[in-house]
């Protein structure tokens, strides 16, 4: 309330100091005028006159000179404002006092917050979470989460945060508590699993494993547990076991799957014989083939796809197709040689590039 009074004051003195010469009436006339000082000047010449102590002619100019400015002092005085031109004045000056505030409040009510109360800095920080920063938001949630610790939702959605802040070990316990309290699910199971596997330095131990292992009970088609599965097996030096879990996951995969390159690439590395992606077409004519003519086959297609490439270097899937296919057959300098070209070919194009970049990177090919 102090502050309303504050700025209605400040208002009604900016308007006040601005108006109040429209209010002000004309100064008083003094009563030795102009006019009065030249009318008895013309009586002082006419007595000159009369007494001879001036000429004719010297009266004559003396009387057109003082009459003269006499009529320019009478015009002046006619031109004074009239009391009529006064008196709007100063009701346009109270008009304008009373009105400039009733016309800001009137705009200030419908657009304004008038019922607002004060926020501290803290309440106002909690009212914008989109400009706060991350921790500030997870420190919010985690203090929700004390006083609710039944909250499967909160939990669900802390965990994965709390695990890109690097936080391992809050994260696997936020992970537990939305299976606990959310519901068991593959997924869960999965994220879970793979936390602890980071924690411990990317290595499948043997909690984390049970976790995969539980996923996979619960969805036998989870990628990420599938993948995991394969990591463990090749941590094992089970190599064949790895590749066997990794075929039969690209088997079931979608041709633009998005984590394709990665399985492919992890098959290639333990020495799988999964050959290149071949049409529909291909696989049902290379199924009736010896073994030696599919390996010409996919050879012969493989090498077709290297010549495309160098006349029309513009085709980054095409290029990382050629990449995983040297990586997939155990040619990994010739993978790394088609790398480089693609790179070559593409440098002019940074959206391009950046893509390449990261499909040469999820096939391990970063040289």
């Amino acid at each position: 309330m102090t502050l309303w009074f504050v700025f209605a004051l400040m208002t009604a003195a900016a308007v006040f100091a601005v108006l109040w010469p429209l209010g002000r009436g004309p100064r008083p006339h003094r009563q030795g005028s102009e006019a009065a000082v030249y009318k008895d000047q013309l009586a002082e010449v006419e007595r000159d006159a009369a007494a001879g102590l001036i000429g004719t002619s010297e009266a004559v100019a003396a009387r057109v000179e003082i009459g003269r400015r006499l009529l320019a002092a009478d015009d002046a005085e006619r031109e004074l404002p009239a009391q009529s031109n006064i008196r709007l004045r100063r009701a346009v000056a109270v008009i304008a006092l009373a009105g400039l505030p009733v016309l800001a409040v009137a705009f200030y009510l419908p657009l304004g917050s008038p019922t607002l109360l004060d926020f501290p800095l803290a309440e106002r920080a909690k009212g914008s979470p989109a400009s706060q920063p991350l921790d500030n938001l997870v420190a919010q949630v985690e203090a929700h989460l004390d006083n609710n610790p039944t909250d499967g939702r909160g939990w669900d959605v802390l965990a994965p945060v709390l695990a890109k802040l690097g936080r391992f070990d809050d994260a696997i316990k936020a992970y537990r508590n939305a299976i606990l309290y959310a519901g068991d699910s593959a997924s869960r199971r999965a994220d879970l699993g793979e936390v602890i596997a980071i924690a411990a330095g990317n290595v499948i131990t043997a909690d984390a494993k049970a976790e995969f292992d539980r996923a996979v009970a619960l969805n036998a088609d989870d990628v990420k547990a599938s993948y995991y599965l394969g990591i463990a097996a090749e941590q094992d030096g089970r190599a064949s076991e790895a590749a066997a879990i990794w075929r039969a996951l690209l088997a079931k995969a979608p041709q633009d799957a998005p984590w394709r390159p990665v399985v492919q690439a992890a098959l290639a590395r333990v020495g799988g014989s999964s050959a290149p992606a071949l049409s529909n077409d291909a696989i049902a004519a290379a199924k009736d083939m010896s073994e030696g003519d599919r390996g010409a086959m996919i050879r012969g297609m493989v090498d077709r796809l290297a010549t495309r490439l160098k006349q029309n270097g513009d085709d980054v899937e095409g290029w990382l197709r050629l990449v995983r296919a040297y990586m997939v057959m155990g040619e990994r300098d010739k993978a790394k040689a088609a790398g480089a070209d693609a790179r070559q070919a593409v440098a002019n194009d940074a959206e391009r590039l950046r893509t390449l970049n990261e499909g040469l990177k999820n096939l391990g090919v970063d040289g």
